[in-house]
């Protein structure tokens, strides 16, 4: 994405003078202090200039406000300003795309936070939000997903953006055909402002990446990683159990092929005195790179057999699914697997009071269905903060803080 220099137009309603008005454009730029914005000529490496926009090489301040042959509007036009921050534009966000839960550390997730706190607001709030208007988010999905491909599409719009959509990008698009996923994501590049993907191959979101000329979105890459799922169940742990610091958590079920396990790790390896507890199956243990990592960390960590003794121990009980698409032919794998550990109400009585039960869902049998009633179920609260936090990252994305 690009370097110091930024190209946009906002676009205000005239409530008062034209110098009030042009206050109203500083700080974060939602809510209904913007009307509208409009990108011009965005990509990762360079912003284009427009005929329509006058700058001074040798200044870093803006050239004109323009009156719009419009009534009761105004434009306000930046040009290209380097090595200064305009109090008229949104500070650049830290990251070109949200590929792995490596790319974050504690001082940005805290930030996100406080932007999904505000994305809250701006979701309860009773009008609607246009600080997307005029942007188009296309969701590439190649795998199947209710919650996260919805709950994207939803933050979009939710911010006045549209969406172009593949619910089975495998099946139903060229790449049926044998088209390659580069030119594929070079195709919808062209039609769109920002990528959301879903892939069945590890590290295919990287390629996109280095691929494409906007923003591109990891929204699962087969057995790799998930970072915003993981974005969003530590933002749930911190709202649910007050703190991130100093928590134990347990990881069970699918931990070999569970790609949002992965990615919560790495997240939770950012945080102090954390210690982690791994309940699976043989067939289905965490891989080595994952304890590799948390060991040079400094992240306690330890394998259990025993769910009842980890649930009485932790904070999190993060329950997964057992991925029968991930065993291939291999049905006997998958059948000795599935069912070992199960979250019931008889988990739940050894569970101390102030602990919970996530999960990022679907799931199948791993928690009956008589836990949904304990306020210590946490999972569909987890699935609505997904919301917040996908509206916070396609916002800082597109827009800056």
């Amino acid at each position: 994405m690009a370097a110091s220099s930024s190209l946009l137009t906002y676009s205000l309603q005239e409530h008062a003078s034209t110098e009030t008005a042009i206050k109203r454009c500083k700080g974060y730029m939602y809510g209904n202090l913007c009307s509208s914005y409009s990108r011009i000529g965005y990509s990762k490496t360079k912003f284009l200039t427009s005929a329509k926009f006058s700058h001074n090489e040798n200044s870093s301040n803006w050239e004109h406000i323009q009156k719009s042959p419009m009534r009761n509007e105004i434009l306000c036009r930046a040009v290209e300003i380097e090595n200064s921050l305009s109090p008229f534009v949104s500070k650049k966000f830290e990251l070109d795309d949200v590929i792995e839960s490596q790319q974050f550390d504690r001082e940005i997730l805290n930030d996100i936070f406080d932007v999904a706190h505000d994305m809250e607001k701006i979701e309860k709030s009773s009008s609607k939000s246009q600080m997307l208007k005029g942007y188009l988010m296309a969701t590439l999905f190649y795998e199947p997903s209710t919650r996260t491909r919805l709950s994207f599409e939803s933050a979009m719009k939710r911010l006045g953006g549209e969406v172009l959509t593949t619910e089975n990008a495998r099946e139903f698009s060229s790449a049926a055909k044998g088209e390659t996923l580069e030119d594929t994501i070079r195709t919808v590049e062209g039609y769109s402002d920002i990528i959301v993907m879903r892939h069945f191959e590890s590290g295919a979101a990287k390629k996109a990446a280095a691929t494409a000329g906007i923003p591109i979105i990891n929204a699962g890459d087969g057995p790799g990683q998930h970072p915003t799922q993981a974005l969003l169940d530590v933002y749930t742990i911190q709202r649910e159990i007050g703190k991130l610091d100093g928590i134990k958590v347990g990881l069970v079920g699918d931990l070999a092929n569970g790609r949002t396990v992965r990615s919560l790790a790495y997240l939770l390896a950012k945080y102090q005195d954390v210690k982690i507890y791994f309940v699976s199956p043989d067939v289905v243990k965490m891989k080595d790179d994952i304890k590799e990592y948390l060991s040079s960390q400094g992240v306690k960590w330890e394998e259990c057999e025993n769910l009842m003794e980890v649930a009485s121990e932790c904070d999190v009980v993060y329950q997964t699914r057992i991925q029968r698409e991930r065993f291939g032919e291999r049905i006997d794998l998958y059948e000795q697997a599935r069912g070992k550990y199960i979250v019931d109400k008889n988990v739940l009585k050894v569970m101390q009071r102030h602990a919970v039960v996530m999960h990022p869902l679907p799931r199948l049998d791993e928690i009956t269905v008589d836990v949904d009633e304990d306020p210590r179920a946490a999972y569909f609260r987890q699935a609505k903060n997904g919301l917040y936090i996908r509206m916070a990252l396609v916002k800082l994305l597109l827009l800056g803080w």
